[in-house]
């Protein structure tokens, strides 16, 4: 059965067969809501919920907020911000202009505990080598995060992206992405500073517990 799927209803014969009753293409069947798949109706009641709630909209308000000022920080660092800022929860770094691309940065930040995702940017030629960096502020708004903590989180992707500059250049400017990734594991300065950023990371982060984990 496909998750989420819709079937048609089961009758009965007159010899207590059950067969599958036929549905015609013009009969609307409520396949979103009423789906076999409890799960699906219990989860968007859960959402609608608590969208209805005050906390939710405060929440909201401030996982804006914190997006424009993390666009803030990274565009006073140097950065290409795709639509110039941000009237939601994401924005899409450009790293053309740094010189390097979303592949190769998201392996080192995510060496550095910095969760991204590589991203195609207007322009680019091929997605399988994406110019851009997609970065969201819900889970870290969630952890309690404002503002200001936001601008120091610039400051870390910052410092990630420039190592990933130096394990480049080392790599060499026509290195393939395995040979990055080679070159990122098996460097041993690189890999010292690699973890010199995860340990402040990790120490920043370990500041503001997950929720409904506070002694994780």
């Amino acid at each position: 059965m496909p998750f989420g799927g819709c079937h048609p209803p089961l009758s009965v014969t007159a010899e207590n067969k059950p067969e599958q009753s036929q549905v015609s293409e013009s009969q609307p069947v409520l396949c979103s809501v009423l789906s076999p798949d409890p799960c699906l109706p219990a989860g968007v009641a859960v959402a609608l919920k608590q969208a209805m709630t005050p906390e939710f909209r405060v929440y909201q308000q401030q996982v804006v907020a914190n997006c424009r000022a993390l666009a803030e920080a990274l565009t006073e660092l140097g950065y290409k911000i795709v639509t110039g800022g941000s009237d939601n929860h994401l924005i899409l770094v450009d790293l053309r202009s740094k010189g390097t691309d979303g592949g190769r940065a998201e392996k080192v930040l995510e060496a550095c505990s910095i969760a991204c995702n590589k991203n195609t940017c207007p322009g680019d030629r091929s997605a399988l080598r994406p110019s851009g960096l997609r970065l969201g502020t819900p889970a870290l708004t969630s952890r309690g995060l404002l503002e200001t903590e936001f601008r120091k989180v610039a400051h870390f992707i910052h410092k990630g992206i420039e190592l990933t500059l130096q394990i480049q250049k080392d790599a060499g400017d026509k290195a393939s992405l395995k040979e990055f990734k080679e070159k990122l594991a098996g460097d041993e300065r690189h890999r010292g500073a690699i973890r010199a950023l995860r340990e402040e990371v990790e120490s920043f982060a370990s500041l503001f517990p997950l929720p409904g984990l506070p002694d994780f």
